[in-house]
């Protein structure tokens, strides 16, 4: 199966979010012709290889290690090799790890090819019913609740739709942060999707909040889409000049001091950042170096 130097390719494979029959022949064909298979969790991905009566070596390329192995898979491309990277569902390098393995190989030249596949996002937000002509991405919010908040209003201007994806355990605790800021805007949230038991809830956010704790915990990996701010929302402010609003530049410089001087690693800021800032990780790791040279803390 080895190839030419000519021949070396990294495909990004998208995989399903749920009913394996989303499988696209593409994203089979792809798997098929891969000399190895980098995924999130060796486990999921052997799961998908045997529904297709495949077997290939399987390399962990999980956050935690990703960064560290990218070198040496871009260098089996160039050298020749078919890789094929999967996340553990739906679409690579949305809010996954797979952005540092595509952007390594852009920079080294190896060539990268998407097959494309089911989006958990994009589902949620069609099944959802709001408007969707614009949307944001968000990902996942933060995980301390003042955080939650203060992200949300920065999010308060985006003229479309808002989506975040959320685990069971966090999801009450995101629905009170968007009640506290977004009391009336429509919103919806979508488990299961494309799986037996899918579900879409629709509501305010204080309607969902309620509806949540009257059921317990809920199962499932989930996306929270937030209605676009209605006509009268906001009226008459920018997201410039309105009461409160900081600059995003200087909110991420504020929010990389703090986070040195509490000690942070700068690969853990950047990442950290460039999801709530919605900025290339390599741009903010290099501007947390820049400023710990600055103020002697590196």
């Amino acid at each position: 199966m080895g190839g030419t130097a000519a021949s070396g390719r990294l495909y990004i494979v998208g995989t399903p979010i749920g009913n394996l029959g989303d499988l696209s022949p593409r994203a089979a064909a792809a798997f098929r012709a891969a000399d190895a298979i980098c995924c999130e969790d060796t486990r999921v991905t052997a799961k998908l290889l045997a529904h297709l009566d495949l077997s290939r070596p399987l390399i962990r390329c999980d956050e935690n290690v990703i960064a560290q192995r990218a070198p040496e898979i871009v260098e089996r491309v160039l050298a020749g090799e078919t890789i094929a990277f999967a996340s553990d569902a739906g679409m690579p390098s949305v809010s996954d790890p797979g952005q540092v393995l595509v952007d390594a190989a852009r920079d080294a030249g190896a060539a990268v090819e998407v097959i494309p596949g089911p989006s958990a996002c994009v589902c949620a937000l069609v099944s959802s019913g709001i408007a969707c002509d614009h949307f944001f991405f968000e990902g996942f919010l933060p995980r301390k609740q003042g955080e939650r908040v203060r992200r949300l209003q920065e999010l308060a201007f985006v003229p479309g739709a808002l989506l975040f994806y959320e685990s069971p355990h966090r999801v009450l605790a995101s629905l009170e942060a968007i009640a506290a800021v977004f009391p009336n805007r429509a919103v919806a949230l979508c488990r299961e999707l494309t799986k037996l038991h899918e579900e879409v809830l629709r509501g305010s956010a204080p309607d969902l909040v309620e509806l949540v704790r009257e059921r317990g915990e809920l199962r499932g990996e989930m996306v929270l889409v937030v209605a676009p701010p209605g006509a009268d929302e906001h009226a008459g402010a920018c997201p410039q000049t309105a009461a409160g609003q900081e600059d995003p530049g200087e909110a991420l410089r504020r929010d990389i001091a703090c986070a040195l001087d509490d000690g942070e690693p700068a690969s853990a800021i950047a990442k950290r950042l460039s999801q709530r800032y919605s900025r290339r990780k390599r741009e903010v790791y290099e501007l947390v170096i820049s400023m710990q040279e600055d103020t002697g803390r590196a």
